[in-house]
């Protein structure tokens, strides 16, 4: 399993409760695009609409952008491949309040490409602002040692 790209801000934003793995319906440029690092998870999120898992606003550039089809969209709406058992456990919770799906990483496996989709629960300012004192002195104990 390579790690392709991970969602920085999402953890920094978020706290995740759970982690799902999904696949992603793509086209076959999108397919080398992906594998070779162009694609960018920021603003992205996850949404479920009549049964089935959708990544909207994940911009994925065209790998050539001459030979890509004219009416092509980077921001297009995806389909994720999800279990109907997980879709179904996503939608009761996605309804409580204060929960989400966003996408954390995207990485191949077996040579498909997946994206692993987080539920999370917004964090505050002062949680944020704690975690980044933690952060830093962390980072002062390892230059110490």
């Amino acid at each position: 399993m390579s790690i392709i790209v991970t969602n920085k801000r999402a953890y920094f934003d978020y706290e995740i409760i759970e982690t799902y793995e999904a696949g992603i319906e793509l086209l076959g440029f999108e397919v080398k695009s992906i594998k070779t690092g162009r694609i960018n998870l920021a603003g992205a999120y996850v949404v479920i609409r009549d049964g089935q898992a959708w990544l909207l606003n994940a911009d994925i550039p065209a790998y050539q952008p001459k030979n890509a089809p004219a009416d092509y969209d980077s921001k297009r709406t995806r389909r994720l491949l999800l279990k109907k058992t997980e879709i179904g456990n996503l939608i009761g919770r996605t309804q409580e309040k204060g929960l989400t799906l966003t996408p954390l990483k995207v990485y191949t496996k077996n040579h498909r490409i997946k994206l692993e989709i987080g539920l999370a629960k917004s964090r505050k300012k002062s949680d944020k602002r704690e975690l980044i004192k933690k952060r830093d002195i962390e980072r002062e104990i390892g230059r110490n040692l």
